[in-house]
């Protein structure tokens, strides 16, 4: 079958960017060391079975190789002026990895709304107050290291606070991933005053227009570089738990003789 022309990468073949630092690499172990501290244990359970709570049970199946996995997809990546897909090329041939993909792969809500980027909130004395419990300026966005300050100290705050402040944990350092010192998107944050609100917010978009989490993950990725769950969990990014071992990503993508594998995105299974 002939291949389609294609557009042109973004990265020149041979001068992809290092994979250093990149992805997960804000979100670490302290970090979620102090964010199941920081909670009750009735309240880390229930976190972890909310939609958002998909990223606290990811980061438990120890996919420390993720970041590096998704660099290098990224590093093949095709130029498109589609805002919500990404293209890589996998061998000789592109494939998609979109809302579509990302939704099935997560389970977090995908819908689109146009206020994406900038949802209206209002600046109530409520959240004025609960971001001076923050410590945090009420015109910006905590960052991870404002976050972690606020788990020392929280002990007795309502359990309302405690789940917003949880909340944004997940939304500084699994969404946003910056680094611990830069502020998130104050527009965003100020969501969490209102939980359902901020719990049904298409997280999707919001990461997939500026890549990061996307592509950690796939049914034919995983089946070969992780170890499989029993009674195969869902989401679909919770199927495997951690990794085999070392495998070389960069080869295993050139390599064509692997695009089966590669190209069973959890769509089309």
């Amino acid at each position: 079958m002939d291949i389609p022309e294609l557009p042109r990468r973004i990265h020149t073949l041979g001068e992809e960017p290092p994979a250093l630092h990149i992805i997960s690499y804000h979100t670490c172990w302290t970090f979620h060391t102090a964010l199941k501290k920081a909670l009750h244990d009735d309240e880390y359970e229930e976190l972890k079975e909310l939609r958002l709570g998909v990223f606290i049970k990811f980061q438990e199946l120890g996919f420390d190789w993720a970041s590096r996995l998704v660099h290098y997809m990224l590093g093949f990546q095709l130029n498109i002026k589609k805002k919500y897909e990404l293209w890589s090329l996998v061998g000789p041939e592109p494939v998609r990895f979109s809302l579509l993909e990302f939704e099935n792969l997560t389970g977090l809500n995908c819908e689109y709304i146009e206020d994406l980027e900038r949802p209206h909130c209002v600046v109530t004395k409520e959240l004025t107050s609960f971001w001076e419990m923050l410590g945090v300026h009420v015109k910006a966005g905590p960052s991870t290291q404002e976050i972690i300050a606020a788990f020392e100290r929280c002990e007795g705050w309502s359990r309302d606070d405690r789940k917003r402040l949880a909340y944004l944990a997940i939304f500084t350092g699994y969404i946003e991933g910056r680094k611990y010192s830069t502020p998130t998107r104050v527009s965003l944050a100020r969501l969490v005053m209102e939980l359902e609100r901020f719990e049904n917010y298409p997280w999707g978009e919001s990461r997939l227009s500026s890549p990061g989490l996307g592509v950690h993950s796939s049914a034919g990725i995983g089946a070969n570089y992780g170890n499989p769950l029993p009674n195969n969990p869902s989401p679909p990014i919770l199927a495997y738990k951690g990794r085999k071992g070392r495998r070389q990503f960069k080869e295993a993508i050139l390599d064509a003789g692997t695009l089966a594998d590669w190209i069973c995105w959890s769509l089309w299974l």
